[in-house]
């Protein structure tokens, strides 16, 4: 596993890297946003009301900023998350208290 930490604006992320056998798992965590790769389901996000978003296509960090969203749960939506803004916008507007 491995954590870094991104700057976007006057935000601060997480990044946490899981290498599988053939490929990898990426999720960028902020206090209230979670930004996840294709590996993740949105059912427990939306049972427990929390903001996630999900990007297809990726290989890094920075994949998932440029990338367009596909889905978000409930939460996620409720605060501005709509399927085609790019990673960095939904973290952003996530994040948001």
């Amino acid at each position: 596993m491995t954590n870094k930490t991104l700057k976007i604006g006057e935000a601060s992320f997480i990044g946490t890297l899981l290498q599988t056998e053939h490929g990898s798992i990426l999720l960028i965590q902020g206090k209230r946003a979670n930004l996840g790769c294709g590996y993740f389901s949105l059912g427990p996000a939306d049972k427990l009301g929390d903001r996630f978003a999900v990007v297809t296509g990726v290989k890094s960090f920075e994949d998932m900023l440029a990338a367009g969203v596909v889905a978000a749960s409930k939460a996620a939506g409720e605060c501005g998350v709509v399927p085609g803004m790019t990673g960095r916008e939904a973290l952003l507007v996530m994040e948001r208290e």
